[in-house]
């Protein structure tokens, strides 16, 4: 049985926080490991609290009982981000908010992510939350494919056009088959 908190839509959760997500002075960004499937909830009760949190979505196809469905999931399955400043900021009442497992630690202190990790993720989204990654798309290079009937299928970029349209070669029953789909479609595999 899905709750209102956990059918939160990225833009909703975002638009609830109403904050921006530029650091302050002595702020940095912290790991936090949620409860499963609790993504949202968590991020939500953070918000209520005054923290400010990014989670990256992306689509995901879901194949189940013979359905396909496409969904909104996070790209870090149970993890987002909360900008925390350590001197400043009440940081354990972060482990006590619903939805929250614990903030990711290093010793007696939570760890932060290193400079410019989330600050890139956070340039490669767009305004509702989801991962872009299609400028990364070069041909010849190896991708999975996200959603679809061949959902984390690997393949290889042969076309990208300027219209976000993309050709790729998926091995199939061991012939090279061409697919033709969308760039937001392909997450690049370094």
């Amino acid at each position: 049985m899905s709750s209102p908190l956990t059918s939160l839509t990225p833009s909703a959760v975002s638009a609830l926080a109403g904050m921006p997500l530029d650091l302050c002075s002595g702020e940095r960004w912290y790991a936090v490991h949620s409860q499963p499937s609790a993504e949202n909830r968590a991020a939500l009760q953070l918000g209520n609290q005054g923290f400010r949190t990014f989670m990256p979505k992306r689509r995901k196809t879901v194949r189940h009982a013979r359905q396909i469905r496409n969904v909104i999931a996070p790209l870090f399955p149970r993890y987002f981000f909360v900008a925390l400043d350590l001197n400043r900021d009440q940081w354990r009442s972060v482990n006590g908010t619903f939805g929250v497992s614990r903030l990711v630690m290093g010793a007696e202190l939570p760890h932060p992510v290193p400079r410019g990790v989330v600050e890139a993720l956070i340039a490669s989204t767009d305004g509702d939350g989801f991962l872009n990654l299609a400028e990364n798309l070069k041909p010849g290079s190896a991708v999975r494919l996200m959603t679809g009937p061949f959902a984390e299928q690997l393949a290889i970029l042969e076309q990208l056009d300027d219209a976000g349209r993309v050709q790729v070669l998926l091995d199939i029953l061991g012939r090279q088959v061409r697919i033709n789909t969308t760039a937001n479609n392909l997450l690049p595999i370094a």
